[in-house]
C-alpha cells in the first residue's frame, strides 16, 4: 500500500496496532486520540485516508463527517465502532462513510479495505439530505456484533435509498418487520406512509385500491407472502405493475424460502421476480450465538429504564442462554428477560431462575427451507451459501476456514462433554480423539467443564 493514512482512535492499543500493521504496508500513519487534532490534520490537506472511531474523548466520529467532506471532498473515512447496532452503520451511510467496520474488527480485513480505499480515494457523489436518526434509536433491538448481523446491517444501508423491492426471509421472532421499518424510516419516503397488509387486506376486489391510497407512495410491506392465495398474488402483481408517480416501495416478508415456495408452486413466478430486487436473510439466534449475551443486556437495561429493578445474569445463567435454541427467536428472548426481569427475588438471576421461565428446550425444527432428514452437510452448505450472500459482492474477511472449524467444533465438543457427564477420558473416546489433544482444545476454546454424574 502506497499513502498516508490518519487513524483517530481512543484505544492506545487500536491506534498501535494500527500503526504498526500500516507502517508494515508501506503506508505513512498519523495517530491520535483526539477529533480536534484530527480535524487539523485533515484540515491542512494531510493524509489519504482517514480511519477514526465514532465515541471519542472530545466528539463524535460521525458528526465530524460532513466537515471532512467539505474540507477535503474524496477524502475516504472508514469508521469503526463499538456500537454494534443497525444504527451505526445506517447513519454511517448516510453520513457517507466510505466503509464502516464493528469493534473488535479483523484486522486483515481492515487493511484490506484500507487498501481499497486508498486506491478509490474517491468517494460516490454526497446525497442531498442527511438522515436525522429516529427520537428512541435504542429501541430498536437490532444491535448484534456477529459477522452475519454486521453483514445484514451494511445491505440495509445500501438498499434503504433505492426503489427496489425487497424481500426479508428469515423465522419468526429474527425482526424481519423491524429491518423493513428502518429501511423505510432512513429512507428517502421517511416521511410518507409505512403500511404493513396481510393477505385479509387484499381479499376482495376493492382492496389493492384502497391500500395504494393508504400508503401514498410510501412503502408497502405484504407480511408473509407465502401464505397469501394464487388469487391475492395476482392482485398484488398487478398493484405492482401499477404506473403512476404514487407508486410505493414494496417489500415483503417470509419465513421460509420462496424460491422453493415457488417451485413447490405456492409463489407465482411472476410475483418472486419482482420481489426479489434486494434480498436480505435475517438470521436466526442460533445463527448468531455471540450476540445472546449483548440482546440481553439490551433488554435488561431496557427494562430497568422502565422501571423495573436492575438485573444481570449469572455466568451459569449465561451459559443456559447461550445453550438454549429460541424457537421465537429475539421476540421469544425479550420475553424471557422481561419476565425474569420481574420475578427474580435478587439482582442476579440464576440458571434455576432460568430454568424455570424457559422450561423444558423444545426440539430444533428445521432452519427455514430444511426437511426433517437433511443431512448435516446439505445443512452447513446452506448456511455457508447464506453467509456469502450477505456480503454481497464482497468477500468475508480472512480466515474463514478456520472461523467455521471453531463455530463446527466448540458446540460439538460442549455437548459431548455434557453427554459424558464432564468426563473428559469418555468425551475424548466419545470423539475418538487424544485426551491431551482434547485438554488442549477445552482450554483454546474456553470451554467451561462441568463434572457431574450422568444418568445414561
Amino acid at each position: 500500500m502506497d499513502g498516508t493514512v490518519l487513524v483517530a482512535d481512543d484505544d492506545r492499543t487500536i491506534r498501535t496496532v494500527l500503526t504498526q500493521a500500516l507502517t508494515r504496508a508501506g503506508c505513512k500513519v498519523h495517530a491520535t486520540s483526539s477529533l480536534t487534532t484530527l480535524m487539523r490534520w485533515v484540515g491542512e490537506g494531510k493524509g489519504d485516508v482517514v480511519i477514526s472511531d465514532v465515541v471519542m474523548p472530545d466528539g463524535n466520529g460521525l458528526e465530524m463527517l460532513p466537515k471532512i467532506s467539505q474540507d477535503r471532498p474524496g477524502l475516504p473515512v472508514i469508521v469503526i465502532s463499538a456500537q454494534n447496532t443497525i444504527m451505526t452503520a445506517i447513519q454511517a451511510a448516510e453520513a457517507e462513510a466510505y466503509d464502516y467496520l464493528p469493534k473488535p474488527f479483523d484486522l486483515p480485513d481492515l487493511m484490506k479495505r484500507t487498501a481499497r480505499a486508498l486506491e478509490v480515494r474517491q468517494r460516490a457523489p454526497a446525497r442531498e439530505a442527511v438522515i436525522d436518526p429516529p427520537d428512541n434509536p435504542d429501541e430498536l433491538p437490532l444491535v448484534g456484533k456477529t459477522a452475519a448481523m454486521q453483514a445484514l446491517y451494511r445491505l440495509v444501508a445500501r438498499v434503504m435509498n433505492t426503489d427496489l423491492p425487497v424481500l426479508i426471509s428469515g423465522e419468526s421472532g429474527t425482526g424481519k418487520s423491524l429491518i423493513a421499518r428502518a429501511i423505510h424510516d432512513f429512507s428517502d419516503r421517511r416521511t410518507l406512509p409505512f403500511v404493513t397488509v396481510t393477505a385479509a387486506d387484499l381479499a376482495d376486489l376493492e382492496g389493492p385500491a384502497r391500500v395504494l391510497a393508504r400508503v401514498k407512495g410510501g412503502t408497502l410491506l405484504i407480511d408473509e407472502i407465502a401464505d397469501i392465495d394464487d388469487e391475492v398474488q395476482a392482485r398484488i402483481v398487478r398493484m405492482m405493475d401499477v404506473p403512476g408517480d404514487h407508486v410505493p416501495r414494496f417489500m415483503a416478508t417470509s419465513q421460509g424460502d420462496l424460491s422453493n415456495a415457488m417451485e413447490q408452486g405456492r409463489v407465482r413466478q411472476d410475483l418472486y421476480y419482482r420481489l426479489g430486487g434486494a434480498t436480505l436473510h435475517v438470521p436466526s439466534l442460533r445463527e448468531r450465538i455471540d450476540d445472546i449475551e449483548l440482546l440481553t443486556e439490551h433488554f435488561l437495561s431496557r427494562t430497568e429504564r422502565e422501571g423495573s429493578p436492575k438485573r444481570w445474569l449469572s455466568e451459569d445463567a449465561k451459559d443456559l442462554f447461550r445453550a438454549y435454541s429460541w424457537p421465537g427467536n429475539v421476540r421469544q428472548l425479550e420475553n424471557a428477560v422481561r419476565r425474569l426481569s420481574l420475578t427474580s427475588r435478587v439482582e442476579e438471576i440464576s440458571r434455576t431462575e432460568v430454568e424455570t421461565v424457559l422450561g423444558n428446550q423444545p426440539e430444533m425444527g428445521p432452519v427455514l427451507s430444511g426437511s426433517d432428514n437433511e443431512k448435516l452437510g446439505a445443512s452447513v452448505a446452506r448456511h455457508l451459501r447464506r453467509y456469502f450472500d450477505l456480503h454481497g459482492n464482497m468477500l468475508p474477511p480472512p480466515g474463514l476456514y478456520g472461523r467455521i472449524l471453531r463455530e463446527i467444533e466448540a458446540p460439538l465438543i460442549e455437548i459431548a462433554l455434557d453427554a459424558t457427564g464432564g468426563n473428559q477420558a469418555k468425551c475424548a473416546d466419545l470423539l475418538g480423539i487424544n485426551r491431551n489433544t482434547l485438554r488442549k482444545k477445552i482450554t483454546d476454546l474456553d470451554i467451561q467443564v462441568t463434572r457431574r454424574r450422568k444418568l445414561m
